[in-house]
């Protein structure tokens, strides 16, 4: 039996999946690391901590699996997106790596605005966002002039974490659509971009594919894992790429809900003409020639989460939801917004804040419960509304993510987005995307999609009740109307946060 590995490499832990040829995970292992906070908005790790974590889990994927170094073909990697690994002449980090998470580049960002005008979204077919990582790469140059000044290059995560495997420099074409630097229909770095802020080219890393073999590990990565030196290392890609390999979604039609911390809606693209006016994420798959546009809910499953911890302290999630099947669709005209952390998709707005409307002295605990559950929902179904209106046709929905395991919300998914809503029987999220890069690279399949015959396997499907999905239509059309209503009152509630 042959087999592969994914490695996902998180925002708070990595996680490696042994795969065989079958699509079986035959033994998994995983290493948590620290944020460091060091500053409001700030959010940076170790780069060290990745390469110490990853390899532990490596060799613990080969001692407790029994399987032999020599039948593991392929290693392949899911990551992070937009972190920025600047390192010196010597390939060393000259600084930790500033995450997506880190919030501290809205000066940058108004800045690449200004000088890059209409051509941001016509180049980059995205917003200046602070996640990105060209606005990190432009606060470092104006606040840390000295190790600006020491950097040569710089990486992503993943892309360094595999450097130290194997001792090339690389980043696929999924995790560079990230950066705010490539030009993504034309698959390169854009001279425009790296020219308008005096950014040499060799300062970025050569382009590859995601299921681009870039050689095996070194000797000592080998020794160090208990890995075969002889084993092919293929790039990878960003997460939410590897997370749609993972989920199959590799065809027009298929969409991909994905309910963690945060919330995606994420739905393929076959060419690079869609165009949806920087209102959604718009990025390079980790499928050859493909992109995807993306959406996202900042506090998605961050708000159920929420909810259990102030109101239901100690409950399990079970005793939480119980009854919410016995609440009517709309909550008994109880609405929510989770927006808790400010939103992203389709408002960009780090000020907004989340509302209970419509409360009063019939609702119980349980409304309440299913009105976070809708409310998370709707935010979603926002980017389903902006595909559908921009012509997208969005009637399969996988769905993974907190969000999957809940038959109820699976449901609700079904009635709000009014679509087919698929859940996996195996899910395993990007580290199975990643595995699936190396299944192909090695060889085993002709495509990722032949892969994801063997590998994605489905579940139970949910399609919408007719009544429901005709209620939360009426209800979401008001959901949308909460944003511009309370913005107001949010901004001038925002002085008295902290005091």
């Amino acid at each position: 039996m042959k087999y592969v590995i994914g490695v996902d490499l998180g925002t708070s832990a990595v996680k490696t999946l042994l795969v065989s040829r079958e699509g079986t995970v035959t033994a998994e292992a995983s290493r948590e690391y620290p944020l460091y906070h060091e500053h409001s908005g700030w959010s940076e790790q170790e780069p060290e901590d990745w390469v110490r974590g990853t390899t532990e889990c490596l060799r613990e994927l080969v001692q407790a699996s029994g399987v032999s170094a020599g039948d593991i073909e392929g290693i392949s990697f899911s990551g992070q997106m937009h972190g920025l690994v600047l390192l010196n002449g010597e390939n060393r980090p000259v600084r930790r790596a500033i995450l997506w998470n880190d919030t501290r580049t809205t000066e940058q960002c108004r800045e690449i605005e200004k000088t890059l005008g209409d051509n941001l979204l016509g180049v980059t077919r995205n917003p200046a966002l602070e996640g990105f990582t060209l606005p990190k790469i432009l606060w470092v140059r104006q606040n840390e002039a000295a190790s600006f000044e020491a950097s040569k290059r710089f990486l992503l995560p993943k892309d360094y974490l595999r450097y130290r495997l194997t001792g090339g420099i690389h980043m696929d074409l999924s995790d560079a659509a990230g950066t705010l630097m490539l030009d993504v229909a034309n698959r390169n770095w854009s001279p425009e971009v790296l020219g308008a802020f005096g950014i040499g080219a060799e300062f970025c890393p050569p382009l590859v594919e995601a299921g681009a073999c870039i050689g095996t590990l070194t000797a000592e990565a080998a020794e160090a894992t208990g890995l075969s030196p002889d084993t092919k290392v293929f790039a990878g890609g960003a997460d939410n790429a590897c997370g749609a390999i993972g989920a199959g979604i590799l065809e027009e039609g298929l969409t991909l809900c994905s309910i963690g911390t945060s919330g995606v809606i994420l739905t393929y693209e076959g060419d690079s003409e869609a165009d949806y006016g920087g209102k959604v994420h718009f990025f390079n798959h980790g499928k050859p020639g493909a992109f995807y546009s993306m959406g996202v809910t900042l506090a998605a499953g961050y708000s159920l989460s929420w909810f259990r911890k102030t109101f239901a302290a100690g409950e399990s999630y079970d005793s939480l939801l119980s009854g919410v099947e016995d609440i009517p669709a709309g909550s008994g005209g109880l609405l929510f917004t989770p927006y808790l952390v400010g939103e992203r998709t389709p408002h960009a707005d780090p000020d907004i804040r989340a509302s209970f409307i419509g409360m009063d002295g019939s609702h119980t605990r349980a409304h309440f419960a299913r009105a976070v559950m809708e409310g998370i929902t709707f935010s979603l179904n926002e980017s389903v509304d902006l595909f559908r209106a921009a012509g997208k046709k969005a009637d399969r929905i996988v769905s993974i993510g907190g969000g999957a395991k809940n038959p109820v919300w699976l449901q609700m998914q079904a009635d709000i987005f009014n679509a087919e809503v698929i859940a996996l029987e195996n899910e395993q999220g990007p580290g199975l995307g990643a595995a699936m890069l190396a299944a192909v690279g090695c060889g085993w399949f002709r495509s990722l999609d032949d892969c994801a015959t063997a590998f994605v396997k489905r579940s139970r499907s949910y399609r919408p009740n007719a009544a429901n999905a005709e209620r939360y239509a009426s209800l979401f059309r008001v959901y949308q109307d909460v944003y511009a209503q309370t913005r107001g009152l949010n901004q001038a509630l925002s002085s008295f946060r902290n005091g």
